[in-house]
Parts: structure tokens; C-alpha cells; sequence
């Protein structure tokens, strides 16, 4: 069975720094990409930013310049650095990923920004 583990989500300040991580286990299927999506209440879900296995990566427009995505393909994990969060920010941030076989999604993490 396919699980998703992702931590590092919590309260910070706006202007501060985070990071989020995700382990993916349980698949015999090769990884293709790994991302992060992300929905604000009463919004409908959005990219933040994915990475293939060769480390190609795309950004929402949004996201560039404070977001940071990369990951550990021996250990099937992946991260989101995020600086310079503002309150807009705040939001449920889902990991997913994409086999050969079929996608799947982690359960969330919370981030929320705010003094």
C-alpha cells in the first residue's frame, strides 16, 4: 500500500521560512514526478510545484523566487523550502506523486501564516 508522509507544516510568521518534506513507500513503480499542491480554505486546489526524476522542475508563476522544491530519489522523498512566506500562503499543501502505474496523494499539512 502506497503512503504519502509528509511533515513540516505549522504557524510561522510572515516573512519566515519553511520546509516541508514528503516520504513516498509502499510502490514497486517507478516515481515519475513528485509535487506539491496546495488549497486555501474556500479555494479550489492549485500547483505549487513538481520535479521530475532528472530534477526538472515547474513553479506556479506565484511560487518563484520564494519557493524551493527538490527532491531524494533514493529515499523516494520530497522537499519544499519555502521563504518569505506572506498570509496568503496559508493554506492545506498536499504532496503527490506520479508512477507509471497511477498518481497518489498524501493527507496534507497545514501552513499557516500569520503574526
Amino acid at each position: 500500500q502506497v503512503q504519502l508522509v509528509e511533515s513540516g507544516g505549522e504557524l510561522v510568521q510572515p516573512g519566515g521560512s519553511l520546509r516541508l518534506s514528503c516520504a513516498a513507500s509502499g510502490t514497486n513503480f517507478n516515481i515519475l514526478i513528485m509535487g506539491w499542491y496546495r488549497q486555501a480554505p474556500g479555494k479550489q486546489r492549485e500547483l505549487v510545484a513538481t520535479i521530475t526524476t532528472g530534477g526538472r522542475t515547474n513553479y506556479a508563476d506565484s511560487m518563484k523566487g520564494r519557493f524551493t522544491i527538490s527532491r531524494d530519489n533514493a529515499k523516494n522523498t520530497v522537499y519544499l523550502q519555502m521563504n518569505d512566506l506572506k498570509a496568503e500562503d496559508t493554506a492545506v499543501y498536499y504532496c503527490t506523486i506520479l508512477t507509471t502505474l497511477r498518481s497518489y496523494w498524501g493527507q496534507g499539512t497545514q501552513v499557516t501564516v500569520s503574526s
